[in-house]
């Protein structure tokens, strides 16, 4: 006798879509709520979950943030229908975006140099971000 077995991670939109103006891109977006977790399959049935995590995500720019495990069951049962962005401390997805150090011009593209100013451009988030910034500030 054998058995097929096998552990897998899995990642889940639950039922719940709100539009909300977003607080990192001021865009409209829909604010979407996802659970991930872990589980165990024997014959290819899951039947041991483990692990899981609650997130919700904006649709406009990709921010993201972890909620706590009570309030994702409570939206996955139905009993919240909206969430307030005020009380969610989201996460940009591309942290490391371009920032001119010079004018303060942000781009998603793959530039060196600024369009704007023509400055050589730093990734957000760096060591060379705040030391141009402050090589910026002395030369003012």
């Amino acid at each position: 006798m054998f058995f097929i077995f096998g552990v897998n991670q899995k990642e889940e939109q639950l039922p719940f879509d709100q539009v909300v103006i977003c607080d990192n891109c001021g865009k409209y977006g829909h604010m979407t709520v996802w659970v991930t977790y872990s589980y165990l399959m024997l014959f290819f049935i899951p039947f041991l979950k483990w692990g899981r995590r609650y997130f919700v995500r904006m649709g406009c720019c990709g921010a993201f943030c972890e909620i706590s495990k009570e309030m994702g069951e409570k939206i996955a049962n139905g009993e919240i229908k909206s969430l307030s962005s005020d009380d969610l401390p989201f996460k940009e997805m591309s942290e490391l975006r371009h920032k001119c150090p010079f004018c303060g011009y942000s781009t998603d593209e793959d530039f060196q140099f600024c369009p704007k100013c023509g400055t050589k451009l730093v990734y957000r988030g760096s060591d060379t971000d705040e030391n141009t910034q402050e090589n910026t500030q002395k030369q003012d």
